[in-house]
């Protein structure tokens, strides 16, 4: 049965609107810094410097939203810590001995 087209589907995906800021970000920040290289065109070194600076925060802000959507994403849910003999798995054991 294909489903009405007036019919609900329930909300979107609540981190494609992040995501794709993140990417937005990541591609002015790219664009800015190869945009501003002193060996295309000689210039003050103060605008130089703001020219980086401004890409380097796109790049650094567009990087941690799309992180942030990848770890929601794909991110292990909220469970607590397991106890027992499986919580020790490949720690290393305490054998109240010194050496």
């Amino acid at each position: 049965m294909n489903p009405k087209s007036y019919e609900s589907h329930g909300a979107g995906d609540p981190t494609a609107v992040p995501a794709a800021l993140g990417l937005g970000l990541l591609a002015v920040g790219g664009w800015l810094l190869t945009t501003a290289r002193p060996w295309h065109k000689p210039g003050h070194p103060l605008t130089l410097g703001l020219g980086w600076t401004a890409s380097g925060v796109l790049l650094l802000c567009g990087l941690v939203l799309l992180a942030r959507c990848v770890r929601t994403v794909h991110g292990s849910p909220d469970a607590p810590a397991p106890s027992g003999p499986e919580a020790g798995a490949g720690a290393r054991a305490d054998t109240g001995t010194d050496g």
